[in-house]
């Protein structure tokens, strides 16, 4: 690393206060139930990010995985929808490399995930994913991470970073600034953006709740190969995916996430505050790096001005050759470069 990452990454430790968190005996799954729950493969353990630890945090207790040292500078990966932490099952092992201190969490309805009281909505807002990435650095008293994510876990970055910046030191999402923009959601956009997001529209109905509950695997493919049309991945790849789908909030948290999106479904009362504050579309004042892939299927990679009022802070926006929706898991390194470079700016 150079001089001034180095002395980007003493200064973040002195600000953040990092401390190892002791987990109690607890609050740690199982370990051979979480490598099953995660597509564990005893044959080819490289490829997979095992094992899985638990955290009792907010409203759910949440499934993690850990690499790199305790007093390294935090870094959180956070995953989108249909994905799971298995995109960054080669950025983790780089950026551990790097000295990072790397948790990577299962969102809200996915892997081993689950919330705390059977009675708790399973809201899938864009103002819960962001309130749950907060409760997770204060369940492991983490005071300041990079976020850094994709799709949902792209939003719950971009979510957190704007309305928490003392708790962000910076920022790496794809497709740019994902706060919602719910008032005007029913705007049309070009058809041509239209068809890639067919399936937010399936899932305003009730076949589309029918479709996802009975097939979570044919869906995931379809919006993978759609997504992400120069990404050749296997049957295999899929399925230490979609495992994570198998959790019994799964279709709940997502057709409640994409049906408030569209402003077809009401917002639960423990969030009013934080969709307020969205609402007025908040600019991230956090050091970003932005980046698309120019393959992506879903949203057009462009050259970031469109989303440049909405960062406050430094900003450098990205085109990654040869990647699609799901970046980190297309271009690993592209992704753990922008992880790196964003604490030098």
């Amino acid at each position: 690393m150079s001089d001034t990452i180095n002395r980007k990454r003493r200064q973040f430790l002195q600000v953040a206060g990092i401390g190892a968190a002791s987990l109690a005996a607890g609050d740690l799954l199982n370990v051979s139930l979480a490598q099953a729950a995660d597509g564990f493969n005893a044959a080819n353990p490289g490829n997979v990010l095992a094992p899985i630890k638990q955290v009792r945090a907010g409203v759910l207790d949440i499934g993690y995985y850990e690499a790199g040292p305790k007093t390294g500078p935090v870094v959180l990966l956070m995953h989108g929808f249909p994905y799971s932490i298995q995109s960054f099952e080669q950025v983790a092992p780089i950026l551990a490399g790097r000295g990072y201190r790397v948790i990577v969490p299962h969102l809200r309805g996915h892997g081993s995930t689950t919330f705390l009281d059977k009675a708790t909505p399973r809201a899938g807002q864009q103002g819960a994913i962001g309130a749950d990435l907060i409760a997770l650095m204060d369940a492991l008293n983490i005071a300041k991470a990079v976020f850094a994510g994709f799709d949902w876990g792209g939003r719950a970055a971009c979510v957190a970073a704007a309305l928490w910046p003392e708790r962000c030191a910076g920022l790496v999402s794809v497709n740019s600034y994902l706060i919602q923009d719910i008032a005007h959601a029913t705007a049309p956009i070009p058809a041509k953006v239209e068809s890639g997001l067919w399936y937010q529209y399936y899932f305003q109905t009730e076949r589309g709740r029918l479709g996802l509950t009975a097939d979570r695997r044919g869906i995931a493919k379809v919006i993978w190969t759609r997504n992400s049309p120069t990404w050749n991945f296997d049957d295999s790849t899929l399925e230490r995916t979609a495992v994570s789908f198998d959790n019994p909030d799964y279709v709940d948290v997502v057709i409640h996430s994409y049906r408030h999106r569209l402003g077809l479904a009401d917002g639960y009362p423990a969030y009013v505050d934080i969709e307020k504050r969205l609402a007025a579309l908040p600019p991230i004042k956090a050091p970003s790096i932005t980046l698309d892939g120019i393959t992506d299927g879903v949203i057009p990679a462009n050259d970031g001005t469109s989303s440049a009022a909405r960062f406050a802070g430094k900003r450098v926006h990205r085109q990654v050759p040869n990647a699609g929706h799901n970046l980190p898991q297309e271009a690993p390194q592209a992704f753990a470069d922008a992880v790196t470079d964003v604490m030098a700016l």
